[in-house]
């Protein structure tokens, strides 16, 4: 299983790039949790292309350390992208990179979104930008996507948000035909954990959970 992580922050350290190296780690963590063989990272940092990208536009070539990059992009078996937010998108060099991507790279491929930014207000970017780019490449986006602004770093509920990214994404790293434990029905072993409801959830299914009729609910709500 190979993870491919794409940062596009352009400082040295950014916040960009803590994000995804917190959300890889996190992505680790819920595989070897599951038994599965941890994916190989590796991380492309796109302010090294930079230019590189600005040659494949006006040459219509793409130079090897650039073209090394789209291929490992589009060979990867799940695919982490983070961005810091510019006039409340992504960045341009995020899009570009993007851009120059082959349109059918990412078909079926599973994607974690993350977005770093100064503010809380652009915390609906990874929807109404990022969501609809990677749709539109025909990616798997996964539910649950992270944005950092500057107050949320050290708060507990970015650490679980990016908990609950990283087991979603595992999941889709974990070989469905994972040898099963002796007497474990297999079908089981491989399904995603659902709720009480039949949704899909990151979280494993409480054993003890019963689901009460709505029906019932209601008998017992009645007052005679």
């Amino acid at each position: 299983m190979k993870l491919v992580v794409v940062s596009a922050g352009l400082s040295s350290p950014s916040s960009t790039r803590l994000l995804a190296d917190r959300l890889t780690a996190a992505t680790l963590t819920a595989a070897a949790a599951g038994a599965a063989p941890a994916p190989e990272p590796e991380v492309i940092e796109l302010r090294d292309l930079a230019t590189d990208i600005a040659l494949h536009f006006t040459t219509g070539f793409p130079p090897a350390r650039l073209a090394a990059a789209l291929d490992a992009v589009a060979a990867a078996d799940g695919l982490i992208a983070v961005t810091p937010v510019f006039a409340g998108s992504y960045s341009g060099l995020f899009k570009s990179f993007f851009d120059v991507l082959d349109k059918d790279a990412l078909t079926g491929t599973p994607v974690l979104l993350g977005a770093t930014g100064g503010t809380a207000r652009h915390s609906l970017v990874t929807e109404h930008a990022l969501r609809p780019l990677f749709t539109y490449l025909r990616a798997l986006v996964l539910p649950t996507a992270v944005y950092a602004a500057s107050p949320d770093w050290g708060d507990e509920g970015l650490d679980r948000r990016i908990t609950r990214a990283g087991t979603e994404l595992a999941r889709f790293l974990t070989p469905a035909h994972t040898p099963a434990a002796p007497d474990v029905d297999t079908t089981t072993a491989i399904a995603a954990p659902r709720s009480s409801t039949g949704a899909i959830t990151s979280l494993p299914p409480t054993p003890s959970t019963t689901l009460i009729p709505f029906a019932q609910r209601l008998a017992a709500l009645r007052v005679d």
